[in-house]
């Protein structure tokens, strides 16, 4: 798209500025949390977003969660539109100030940029500018966003509970997930418009190990942390198998024609020739391995607190994202069998992958050559705003609080209409987040398209 007028640009990328610029951290640990930081973004929302509180029926849903009705023409097929206000704390060394919304490089810097506020400020611009254009949209539209994703919290689900208690069964569900992402497969030039059509579930267990202890000047032989370490050797010597789902499958069908000539009729057979596909997508890099594959990453460690002590307790916190077609019970009993005896696996947290929302397809959920309604208008806007990209389902590898809503709806979708280079995917949940202001700019575009489009 072309560069928008200053006042245009000015106007949303302000209101992003601002809300980012409120540090809405996420604690597991509630005594840890800003509450102030978070009152002041609803205030701020509010300030930024008059339209949308005045004409829409507010419910607020736990601590800082809000659930917005916007009536429709009708409510026979409402929409919910997601997304979330909380952040995951800062590391590492940043460009910019982290919670400055700083402009520079033709982009807007902070948490939350990509994750999630740009999102939520798409959302309510497209409302808000739809409302001043008068706009009655076709269905009802729900807005759900929740304050506690990044923790796995308590919001998302209190929605779910609310809408149920109304009766309202949505027609398909959006929340972030996706993206407009280049450098997403080798060789393949065309950014990929991928459409979360599931996600993978999760699972974290602590490995634990225990000894008497003592003064380091006398170890013995297979301590806590020795049996620990040999816990975490086996489990990285020991992956799950690999396979492809049939969300991946309709991808790569889909980015056939954009390969590099060798890989085309691999891509393009790849029901056909899945093991060979999938030895291309583990030699890839951990990106497109992910892809295949449940997870196991050991993430935290800790033992003895002091040089000189020999630990009691050695312990090792281990997550893992489970591919579709896998359960959680499958997977501990992998995980136990391969740490074997004197460790001991405690499950801190489990959820099963979600269930694989309709998509349109030549040799999936629907039969040949069928096409859902709703998936198909997700793909139909993403064209016209986005027309050298290619439309694709996929598996999301991370968590959203679209999880949840799997439970009252068939349709559940995770796309996020921004541009994302392969190094700005690289920085969510890390630093240097920043979004484009004209890929910011399109995602307003998007979303408010998709509503004026709604059947």
């Amino acid at each position: 798209m072309t560069l928008r007028e200053g006042a245009e640009q000015s106007r949303a990328v302000g209101k992003l500025q601002a809300l980012v610029r409120l540090p809405t951290v996420s604690h597991r640990d509630p005594d840890l949390v800003d509450t102030a930081a978070f009152d002041a973004f609803l205030v701020e929302l509010e300030t930024q977003f008059p339209l949308l509180h005045r004409h829409l029926d507010l419910t607020r849903v736990h601590t800082h969660g809000l659930l917005f009705h916007w009536r429709g023409a009708s409510d026979a097929r409402p929409v919910v539109l997601m997304a979330h206000l909380d952040v995951v704390p800062v590391e590492g060394e940043w460009q910019h100030p982290p919670f400055s919304g700083a402009i520079a490089d033709g982009s807007i810097w902070g948490r939350g940029t990509l994750d999630d506020k740009g999102c939520l400020v798409g959302i309510c611009e497209a409302v808000e500018t739809l409302l001043e254009a008068g706009h009655t949209p076709a269905q009802d539209v729900w807005l759900s966003f929740g304050c506690d994703e990044e923790v796995f919290g308590h919001a998302a689900p209190l929605a779910v509970d609310e809408l149920r208690r109304r009766g309202v069964r949505p027609w398909f569900v959006l929340d972030e997930g996706g993206a407009i992402a280049s450098e997403a497969f080798p060789g393949v030039g065309a950014p990929i418009g991928v459409i979360g059509v599931t996600e993978k579930g999760i699972t974290s267990v602590e490995l634990r190990a225990e000894g008497r202890g003592g003064h380091a000047s006398t170890p013995a032989r297979n301590g806590p942390v020795a049996r620990v370490a040999r816990a975490v050797t086996r489990l990285e010597k020991a992956p799950l198998p690999a396979s492809l789902p049939a969300p991946t499958i309709e991808l790569f069908r889909r980015l056939a024609p954009h390969a590099p000539l060798p890989l085309r009729p691999l891509m393009a057979n790849a029901e056909r020739l899945r093991p060979a596909l999938t030895r291309v997508l583990l030699a890839a890099g951990p990106e497109t391995a992910a892809m295949t594959r449940t997870t196991v990453a050991v993430t935290t460690l800790s033992g003895s607190p002091a040089l000189n002590v020999i630990a009691a307790t050695a312990k090792a916190g281990v997550n893992m994202r489970l591919m579709v077609g896998d359960t959680v019970e499958e997977v501990l009993a992998h995980v136990r069998r391969t740490v074997g005896r004197g460790v001991e696996v405690d499950v801190v947290e489990s959820s099963e992958a979600s269930p694989v929302s309709p998509y349109s397809t030549t040799d999936g959920r629907g039969g040949h050559g069928s096409v859902d309604e709703a998936f198909a208008l997700l793909e139909d806007t993403i064209t016209e705003v986005f027309p050298d990209a290619v439309p694709a389902p996929y598996v999301m590898m991370a968590a959203t609080d679209a999880r949840h809503f799997t439970a009252i709806c068939e349709r559940v979708y995770r796309f996020a209409p921004f541009r994302m280079t392969k190094q700005q995917r690289e920085s969510i949940h890390s630093y240097d987040e920043h979004i484009g202001v004209e890929a910011f700019l399109d995602g307003v575009d998007w979303y408010r398209r998709l509503l004026e489009r709604l059947p």
